[in-house]
Formats: C-alpha cells, sequence, structure tokens
C-alpha cells in the first residue's frame, strides 16, 4: 500500500507515523511545503520574545529523524500543486529546483492546515507588515526585530496568536497595541469572562483598540500608519496580522472534493473525504462540535494530532471514529491563565439553546495555606436538563486542572449537578476539600432544587429602582462606601437578621455581595423569613470588572460604575 501525506505538523506526521505502527510493509510519503517537517505552532511567540532561546526547540522532528525512526520518505519544500483522483496520483514540485513530478498513491491524505486570513486591504503587503503563522515567519519577525530595534506594533486581531505575541514583545520592552472589529478578545470566550483578559493585557501596558475596523495599511514615518474606519490612524514600527485562519484547500478544491465553511474540507467521522481514498485532517476540515452538534471550524492542535491518528487506522484498514471537536483550550496571558471548554454561552444561545449559568469565584486551594488565588468560572448549562454545554475559567493557579475536569465532564455526558459528586484530589496547597468544580456543582444543584434563584449582569441596568423591590448589598460598610451599584441599600450580612423587621416582604429581594458567597447566605436567611429573594451571580468583584472594562473599551463615554 502507498500512501501519500500532503502536509507535515501535527495531523499529517501524527498518522504518518501511526500508520507506520500499524503496517511495517507501507509504502509513506510526506510532502511538506515548508523547510519543517513537524514544529510546535503554539512555541512561535515565545521564541521571537525569547523564552524559547533555542531555535532547534521549535522543531519537534527532522525530516532526517523521522525517516529513520518511521522508514517514511520525507520531502521539505515540495509543494503538491495538483491532485488527480481519476488516476490516483499528485503533481509535486520540488521548490528548491524548479522540478515537477507525478507521485502514485493508493491512499491519499490531506493536512494542508490554514493560512493566515489576509483580506484584501491596500498597504498588505509591506515589508512592516507580517503574519505569524510558521516557523519561517517567525524567523522573519525575530530577525526584523534583531536587525531594526522597533520600539512599537500593532497586532491586528485578539486570538491566541496575537496575545501570546504581545506578551512577549512587551517582555521586550516594546509598545504594543492590539486592534481589532470585535468589542472583545479572544471569541471563545463570552464577552464579561473576555472583561478579566482585557484587564491583565491593560495592566501590563497593552494598549486596546477593540470595535474598530481596519481598512488598510500605509509606511509613514518609518513605518506603518493602520488605517482605521472613522478613526485617526494608529502607528506602529511594525505590524502583525492574526486576525485569524483560513482553511488551505485550493488542493481540495481544484480536484473536486466537497467543501464546507469557509471552503474547509467536508469529512465524515472516519475523516473520508466525499473522493474515494482521499482523507483529511487538521485545520483544514469541517468538524461537527461536540457539544451542539453544528458543523464547525476548530484549529487546536489536539483535534489535528487526534484526527490524524483516527485516519492513519481507517486507511490501515479499521474503523476508528471522530466523535466531533469541544474547543478543550488554554492560554498564558502574562500572570494570569485563561481556558475554555465546550460552547459559551453566547454560541450556545446561538445555537438555540435553553442556556442557563453560574459565575462563581473560588480560592485555586484551601485558604489558610499560603498562596491562594481567586479564580473566575462560568459554567453554562442546559436549562431544565442541566446537561452541561461548556465552561469557562481566568485566573492564576489551579485553571487548566479545572478547565480539564469540565472538559471529561462534557465528553462524558455528565449533567451540570453531576459535577457535586466529583471525587476530586485534595491537600491544602492544591485544592479544597470542596473543589471549584464541586462549588459550580452545587450551586447548580441549588437551582434544580430551587433553592437559589439568580439575577445576573445583564439585569443590571433594567432592576426597577422604583421602590418595587429590595436592593440589598450586604458587604461590609467599608466595602460598600468604596463602591456600591446606584440603588442598593447596605446592610452588612453579620448585621441581616437584626434588620429583617425594616424589609418589606411582599417584595422580592435583590442581593450582592463581593463574591456571591456572602450574598448566597442572606438569601438563605431572608428565605428562612419569607422572603423572595435572588443572588447576584458573581458578585460585585465580577461586576466591577466588566463594567470597569466595557467604559474602558467605549472611549467616548466616562468611566463609571454602569454598563
Amino acid at each position: 500500500m502507498k500512501v501519500v501525506i500532503v502536509g507535515g505538523v501535527a495531523g499529517g506526521a501524527t498518522a504518518a507515523a501511526r500508520i507506520r505502527r500499524l503496517d511495517e510493509a507501507a509504502e509513506i510519503a510526506v510532502f511538506e511545503r515548508s523547510g519543517y517537517i513537524s514544529y510546535a505552532n503554539c512555541g512561535l511567540p515565545y521564541y521571537i520574545g525569547g523564552a524559547i532561546r533555542d531555535p532547534e526547540e521549535l522543531t519537534l522532528q527532522t525530516p532526517e529523524r523521522f525517516s529513520a525512526r518511521f522508514r517514511v520518505e520525507v520531502k521539505v519544500r515540495h509543494e503538491v500543486t495538483a491532485i488527480h483522483p481519476e488516476r490516483k496520483t499528485v503533481s509535486v514540485q520540488n521548490l528548491a529546483t524548479g522540478e515537477v513530478f507525478e507521485e502514485p498513491y493508493d491512499k491519499l491524505l490531506l493536512s494542508p492546515g490554514a493560512k493566515p486570513t489576509q483580506p484584501r486591504l491596500p498597504g498588505i503587503g509591506l515589508d512592516r507588515v507580517f503574519t505569524l503563522r510558521t516557523v519561517e515567519d517567525t524567523f522573519r519577525i525575530k530577525e526584523y526585530i534583531n536587525v531594526h530595534h522597533p520600539k512599537s506594533a500593532v497586532l491586528a486581531g485578539g486570538g491566541f496568536i496575537s496575545l501570546e505575541l504581545a506578551e512577549n514583545l512587551r517582555e521586550l520592552g516594546m509598545e504594543v497595541t492590539i486592534v481589532q472589529r470585535p468589542r472583545h478578545l479572544m471569541n471563545p470566550f463570552d464577552g464579561d469572562m473576555a472583561a478579566l483578559i482585557h484587564g491583565e493585557m491593560r495592566s501590563h501596558g497593552v494598549q486596546l483598540a477593540l470595535g474598530h475596523t481596519v481598512e488598510g495599511f500605509e509606511e509613514k514615518d518609518g513605518g506603518v500608519d493602520v488605517l482605521l474606519q472613522g478613526e485617526a490612524p494608529l502607528h506602529g514600527d511594525m505590524v502583525v496580522l492574526a486576525i485569524g485562519v483560513t482553511p488551505d484547500t485550493a488542493l481540495a478544491r481544484d480536484a473536486g472534493l466537497e467543501l464546507g465553511i469557509k471552503g474547509s474540507i467536508v469529512v465524515n467521522d472516519r475523516m473520508e473525504t466525499s473522493v474515494p481514498d482521499i482523507y483529511a485532517v487538521g485545520d483544514a476540515v469541517q468538524v461537527k462540535h461536540f457539544v451542539t452538534g453544528q458543523d464547525a471550524l476548530i484549529s487546536l492542535a489536539g483535534p489535528a494530532n487526534k484526527q490524524g491518528r483516527i485516519a492513519a487506522d481507517n486507511i490501515c484498514g479499521g474503523d476508528s471514529r471522530y466523535a466531533g471537536s469541544q474547543g478543550s483550550s488554554v492560554i498564558k496571558v502574562f500572570r494570569v491563565t485563561a481556558a475554555v471548554t465546550g460552547v459559551n454561552e453566547t454560541n450556545a444561545k446561538k445555537a438555540g439553546l435553553a442556556v442557563d449559568k453560574v459565575v462563581l469565584s473560588p480560592m485555586s486551594h484551601a485558604g489558610y495555606y499560603p498562596g491562594g488565588t481567586v479564580m473566575t468560572m462560568k459554567v453554562v448549562f442546559e436549562r431544565g436538563t442541566y446537561r452541561l454545554l461548556g465552561a469557562q475559567i481566568v485566573g492564576y493557579d489551579g485553571v487548566d486542572k479545572r478547565i480539564d475536569v469540565l472538559a471529561t465532564a462534557i465528553r462524558a455526558g455528565m449533567k451540570a449537578t453531576d459535577l457535586k459528586d466529583l471525587d476530586l484530589a485534595y491537600a491544602p496547597p492544591y485544592s479544597s476539600a470542596k473543589d471549584p468544580v464541586n462549588m459550580a456543582g452545587f450551586l447548580i444543584e441549588n437551582l434544580a432544587k430551587g433553592i437559589l434563584s439568580q439575577w445576573h449582569l445583564e439585569d443590571v441596568e433594567t432592576l426597577p429602582r422604583d421602590g418595587s423591590v429590595t436592593l440589598l448589598d450586604v458587604r461590609t460598610a467599608e466595602e460598600f462606601a468604596g463602591d456600591h451599584l446606584d440603588g442598593f441599600a447596605n446592610i452588612p450580612l453579620d448585621e441581616l437578621r437584626e434588620h429583617l423587621k425594616a424589609l418589606d416582604r411582599s417584595k422580592p429581594v435583590y442581593v450582592i455581595c463581593q463574591s456571591g458567597l456572602r450574598s448566597y447566605i442572606a438569601c438563605r436567611i431572608l428565605a428562612g423569613h419569607g422572603f423572595s429573594c435572588y443572588n447576584f451571580s458573581g458578585g460585585f468583584r465580577f461586576y466591577d470588572a466588566v463594567a470597569n472594562d466595557r467604559c474602558l473599551t467605549a472611549s467616548a463615554t466616562p468611566c463609571g460604575k454602569d454598563i
């Protein structure tokens, strides 16, 4: 059996190694147009910033090592230019010599990945306008910085690469501005949780120009002006386009393969394309979202590796199936860690799901053990069924552990109420006896049993201030004096029972505290005395972070408490 693989990196290289492990007699050829068969995409910004010093650390496998171990014919700087399904061959060009030849196959695997999205804007080809996707891109940026010593950079786009690059450029002492059309960074996160990421970026000197449309680029004063619709341009010594990626599927299109979202390759759960004996994996393929069941593009290394393994199994006569992607991911943003899995609240609503959520701020480990830090968790679930849909966490320590537990729970089909029953490891330096994931489960169980009723961030503006409801802040007098929501009266939690006679039992009570815990206790006290009570999800700390972010983003509006 002759297997030809187009593209290395995650999906293609994984498939080649798996095929060899399953079939020692298979003839395997990998064609990669770059100079690297397998490299660490996710590490590229850290080489630019100097956290990774040796460029060889970016190379996971060399063609020589890969060939020696797996007896795979690896041809780097060879570009497959056409697929001929009718005669089961591909056209290949040697980019070093210009030679063109045809290579036959019995099975063909496409792993072309995705390319940086480059809109057709004036100035897109300027020397100081870069993209960051490959090792070669990284070396170009690194060389430019080493030679020209730029003092400032504008990053167009607010995804993983942009945030990681922003951090690394700041570590080099550069002034950094991120500009993009959406009003919050990191699309997998809801806007309220992204506000916590914005705060961390701003605290480290990164300027955020959110809600602005880039219209082009012009050379000016030895740098580049980024032209904005209806706004003054942004100037930087260099610009990096990081506005997303587009499936690199011209080969598949020209060969007549069925295409889907943004020109991605349509595959079934065996990673088979619409043409017999042709498989496809990685960033170029359309997948099913594991939670919603809808078609999706999810460009992450984990899914690409799994898809490569599944395709290899099936090429070798097996019957492996890909159950879909759920977008589990994590990113370091200066001091904090931000992680997400499943579907966020915004996209769950777009998918037509009835959505509910809890927001909580547990400690990373036992409060009495030194060094504990607060994390903010948002867990999204389906109203009524309590099907677990997704989670987002922003914090300092233990974020990656909790998101992986929640990702596993989603994959296992657990209900959100089942989180309370998970038996998770505990020792004071690592967790609490009630782990943050358990705490989310306790909250959701209280909702399911009617023990807890909530009000949310989006209710702040519409909450009646006409006296028809009681608005109550149960923080200390000092906390309340520092800042509070308009219209709220202050009765500290520990004094609440002594003031019950002053409250009207006929009016519902909306309660807030710093994190949501004291206000929950207040609601239980009030409920025990015949009041109808609603607890603010996330607490004043969460509200304040989001409100501050929104007024900073809307630069024309003076910062205040209202959102």
